[in-house]
């Protein structure tokens, strides 16, 4: 009997404990949310098999949504919270959107800025997501351009002088500029011996000296 009793008492406990279990999670289910919006295609794209090849990811794959033929799609089973949308396609690039999801159910859809989080620019909600530019997985080749040879360095080196003995003499040909030069050699002109004398100079001092000393005696007979 005293088993029989366990027995009933623990199959009551386990039961208990499934009601609470499943009470539990009717009360998660009850607080779950759908995200929904639609997908524009790209301007001038050949749309076969569009809709395949793209998708929405929520917080980098926590929910996952299709879209319709229409361009549209559903999100369901999501928790209040903030979450990250984002448009997955292999040819363009879509603005991802940060969806705000309150305890009552109210949504609240803004741009995301990862630079200035603080900023709030909120978008219409249900979400309307169009790419902004293809992807470019490889990069374009330099093509040869005029300017490239133009502005090279040798070229330069070359092409100053030649220029600079054109215009010159035009330039020294003319009276009032030759004027202003003259005027500039004049209050520029110093009168500074050459390097090559002053060096003679200081070398040969000795030298000098023996000349004057032989005149002297000359004089003196």
């Amino acid at each position: 009997m005293e088993l029989l009793v366990t027995l009933i008492s623990v199959l009551l406990i386990f039961c208990q404990i499934n009601d609470t279990f499943a009470e539990n999670e009717e009360e998660v289910s009850s607080d779950l949310y759908v995200i929904e919006g639609k997908v524009f295609p790209p301007e001038n794209a050949v749309l076969n098999g569009w809709q395949l090849m793209t998708h929405v990811m929520v917080n980098g794959g926590e929910h996952f949504g299709y879209l319709r033929e229409d361009g549209s799609f559903v999100i369901s089973n999501v928790p209040s919270g903030s979450y990250i949308v984002e448009v997955v396609n292999p040819n363009y690039a879509y603005d991802p959107v940060r969806v705000e999801i309150n305890s009552k159910g109210k949504f609240r859809a803004r741009k995301v800025n990862l630079i200035q989080t603080s900023q709030v620019l909120q978008v219409p909600y249900p979400l309307k997501m169009r790419p902004f530019a293809p992807f470019r997985y490889f990069q374009l080749r330099e093509q040869w351009r005029v300017t490239d040879f133009l502005f090279n360095p040798m070229v330069l080196m070359m092409i100053l002088p030649l220029l600079l003995i054109m215009v010159l003499p035009k330039i020294m040909n003319d009276p009032e500029t030759r004027k202003d030069m003259e005027q500039l050699n004049s209050l520029t002109k110093y009168d500074m011996p050459e390097m090559s004398e002053m060096l003679t100079s200081f070398f040969a001092g000795g030298e000098k000296q023996k000349p004057k000393a032989v005149k002297a005696a000359k004089k003196r007979q």
